[in-house]
This record gives structure tokens, sequence and C-alpha cells, in this order.
């Protein structure tokens, strides 16, 4: 009995996973859970109202806009409840909700469906909501409301970043750490003012150590975007520890390190494209932070390296196996010149379309004149008379030529191509 085998044919890539965009989408949402729980304590239940209305209008915009444009519908992917929470975990507790609500109209329509949805859009659609609110309404982007103040009344402060930053201006950088501050604990606990999902450093590396346990993200990014900060905080602080671990664990850095620059479809897929990014995203958020005229620079700093991206791909992509250095492209530029040969001379005739040919890649009027010094003259002379005689037609006897030449050079050791 012949045993039947069914082949699938079917366009490349042939690798199959296990790991599928719903399994990562949920593997995310549950690194951000820890946050989430630690804001929920800090600044009460309206937390959760941010949340669902972010998240909620984000799924309702996924669903109206695929049914606009008659595509399948992608809710079921989760990645639309993934870009609301981030949204919200960059919004501060005290937005009024129909602001919320118009950041995620704006991540998930005009950024994320406009370019074709899932991973055809250029920036960070989260990223890009809350930049596009914070240039809108300003004021109710930068209003924190004092942390554990929700259990009496909420009191407005002003971020530890902001104030660190006022100290670097002032040139007090051993003020940092003073009575006016939080402390690195409560700043590594949560215990401080902030948006949603920035204020506590613990649960945001608790988050990103199970992504790299799930192997949804690469420790190449975090790593050189966190430690390149880190560098430049060191210089200006004037090697201040205390300043840099501020830094550090001030604003959105971790937040934007581990779940935002991170994001596989606006950053670079290789390990030396990856390391650029990093290191770019840090530059720029050191140079905003240090030198702007806001106190947080990452959500701007991300979206910058989103649109290189593209181009940090092409640079650092690696070179194909058998490819030249060029990486297989053809060559546009002038042509290298080829290294001259010596030919033994030959006394002999080469038909005149062979003039066209070359002997070992080198073409024939580069050969000593020897070998065809009666190439352009007689023959060409003596095969036009022939034909117009009524001898043999041109062609025949260029080939019979041709074909003792292949003949004399074969005895001389050489080769005509």
């Amino acid at each position: 009995m012949t045993k039947e085998t069914k082949m699938t044919v079917s366009a490349s890539p042939h690798i199959r996973s296990a790991s599928t965009t719903t399994g990562i989408m949920l593997d995310v949402i549950v690194a951000l859970i820890p946050a989430l729980i630690v804001a929920v304590v800090i600044f009460g239940y309206r937390v959760l109202a941010v949340c669902g209305v972010t998240v909620g209008t984000a799924m309702l915009s996924e669903y109206i806009a695929r049914k606009v444009m008659k595509r399948p519908g992608t809710l079921g992917d989760l990645s639309a409840v993934v870009t609301g929470l981030i949204l919200a975990f960059n919004l501060p507790v005290s937005i009024p909700l129909w602001m919320a609500a118009i950041g995620s109209v704006v991540a998930i329509i005009v950024v994320k469906q406009f370019f074709g949805g899932i991973g055809q859009n250029f920036v960070n659609p989260a990223l890009m909501g809350r930049i596009v609110l914070f240039v809108s309404f300003p004021s109710a982007m930068t209003n924190w409301v004092k942390a554990l103040s929700w259990k009496t009344d909420a009191v407005t402060a002003a971020s530890p970043l902001a104030v660190i930053n006022n100290m670097f201006s002032n040139g007090d950088i051993a003020g940092a750490g003073e009575p006016g501050l939080p402390t690195l604990a409560d700043m590594f606990f949560g215990v401080r003012e902030g948006c949603l999902g920035e204020i506590s450093a613990f649960a945001l590396i608790m988050g990103g150590l199970y992504l790299l346990v799930r192997r949804v993200i690469h420790p190449a990014i975090p790593v050189t975007y966190i430690g390149t900060v880190a560098v430049f905080m060191l210089i200006a602080g004037k090697g201040s520890l205390t300043f840099t671990a501020y830094q550090i664990m001030g604003g959105g850095l971790l937040l934007g390190a581990i779940f935002m620059a991170t994001d596989y479809a606006t950053s670079p897929m290789n390990l030396k494209g990856k390391i650029v990014f990093g290191i770019g995203c840090g530059l720029l958020t050191a140079v905003i932070r240090l030198f702007g005229s806001m106190p947080e620079g990452v959500s701007f700093s991300i979206i910058i390296m989103n649109i290189l991206s593209p181009h940090i791909e092409r640079i650092t992509s690696p070179k194909p196996f058998g490819a030249d250095k060029d990486n297989g492209k053809k060559r546009t530029g002038k042509p290298r010149r080829r290294r001259a040969r010596r030919y033994e001379k030959l006394e002999f005739k080469i038909p005149a379309d062979a003039c066209r040919r070359s002997v070992r890649g080198l073409p024939c009027l580069d050969v000593p004149s020897g070998v065809h010094q009666q190439h352009h003259g007689a023959e060409n002379r003596a095969a036009g008379e022939g034909q117009r005689a009524g001898g043999p037609p041109r062609a025949a006897a260029r080939s019979e030529r041709l074909q003792e030449t292949r003949s004399a050079a074969k005895r001389r050791n050489l080769r005509i191509l």
C-alpha cells in the first residue's frame, strides 16, 4: 500500500513558528499589568476610567475603520488593546476623558489604519497620539496629581523630572535628593507624580524581564537606549550618580525604552540597526532634556528615530553570503580596467567578427598587434571581394576562419571567448 504525502506549495517564508500576533500582544498586556496596578494604587480608580476610554475608543475606531475600508476585521489580534493601554500610560490621571478618546482616534485611524493597518505604520501610534494631545492641549497634558492624594483632595504638583531639570539649569546639581524631591526609593517603587504608566521603575522592569523571558523583545534597544542616557547624564551631572538615577527613573524613559522603542514595525530588525537605533534615541532624549524647553524628550526622540528606522535598516543590513561588497547591486560607476596579460604572439589571422570577441577577457584590440596584424585589413577586403565574385557567403567564410583560429589558439594554450 502506497502512502500518499500531501505537500503544500506556498510562497516564502517557509519557517513556521508557534508565535502569533495575538500571543505577542497578550504577552505585552500581561507585562503592562504590574504598572497598571501601581498606577491604581497611587492615583485611584480614575486610572481604570482613563484606560477604559482609550482602549474602548481604540477598538471602536479600528472596527469602524476596517468596515469603512472594506477590509477584514483585526480586533482579534489585540493590537488595538495594546495601543490604547500604552496611550493611557502616557497620559496624566487628571486628563479629561474626551481628550483621551481623541488621542485613541488619532493613534488608530490616522497613524495605523491610514497606512494599511498593523505592521504598516511608520511611527508608533500611541506615541503619535500622545504628541498630538501634548501639542493641542499642553495644560491638560502637564497637570500632575500628587501621589496618594486621591484618598483626600486631589493636589497638583510638579513632576520630579521638571524639578531636576530646573536644578540643572540653575547649576545646582548637588541639590538632587533634597526633601523637595521624592526619595530614590519612592522613585523606584512609584510613589511620585507623573503619567500613569511611568511612575514605577520596579513594575516596568518586571514587565521588561517578562518580555525578555518570553523572547518578545530583544535587549539591544532598551539597554543601549537607557545606557546612552545614563552616560550623557553622568557627564552632564559631573559624575553625580544621584542626578543620573533621577534622570533614568524620572519621566517615561523606562516605559519608552521597554514598551515603545521595541515596536516591531517601527524599529530595525538586525542587531547593528537595533544598537544604532537605541543610541540615537538615548542621544536625542538627553539633548532634549538638558537643552530643550521641555523636561521630557522620550516621545519626540522615539518618533524621530522611527522615521529614520528604514535608513538605519538599509545601512546596517548584513551582506548576503556570496554577494560582493556592493551587496549584490549592479555597478553604475566607471568600470574597473582589467589588468593586461601577456599573450604569446601568434602568426595567424583572426576573422573580422572576432573583433567583438575577447581573448581571456581582454578585448582583441588590446592583444599584441602580431596576433591580428592583418585583422582589419586584407581579411575584410578578401571576404568582401569573395562575396561579390559569387564565392562563398561572407558569414560562412568567417565561420571557417574562426574555427581555424580557435584550433590554433587551442594549440597555443589560448582561449577565444
